[in-house]
């Protein structure tokens, strides 16, 4: 399982940084993570229950809670802080990152809705 070594909230440009003990080294948009948090509120119960993200463009992270020594749970500037981001799922995002964005936007055209608050 990939270990973080260092993470920081860079709070001017939103983006949580994270590097990782294997050399890789990811640069998280605050709103992709707000986005894809891992909580029961934005995927669901099950397959088909996600529900969309929007207006979270200028989402902040106000707090970064450590759990445990496998995961961090932040604090979004909307309230949110349900959402509980292990290493794994970090790095996934990481790996990630494009794909998600595109398919983001991607159900946001289709569903009329917009990344403005």
């Amino acid at each position: 399982m990939p270990f973080p070594t260092e993470i920081k909230l860079h709070q001017r440009s939103r983006v949580l940084e994270i590097q990782y003990a294997d050399g890789r080294s990811f640069r998280l948009p605050y709103e992709l993570l707000r986005v894809y948090s891992p909580s029961a509120e934005v995927r669901g119960h099950g397959p088909g229950q996600e529900v969309l993200q929007t207006g979270k463009r200028e989402v902040e992270i106000r707090a970064l809670e450590p759990v445990g020594s496998y995961a961090v749970q932040p604090v979004f500037s909307d309230g949110h802080s349900t959402g509980i981001y292990s290493w794994e799922y970090l790095y996934e995002l990481g790996e990630r990152q494009e794909e998600l964005w595109r398919d983001y936007l991607a159900k946001l055209a289709a569903a009329g809705a917009s990344r403005e608050g």
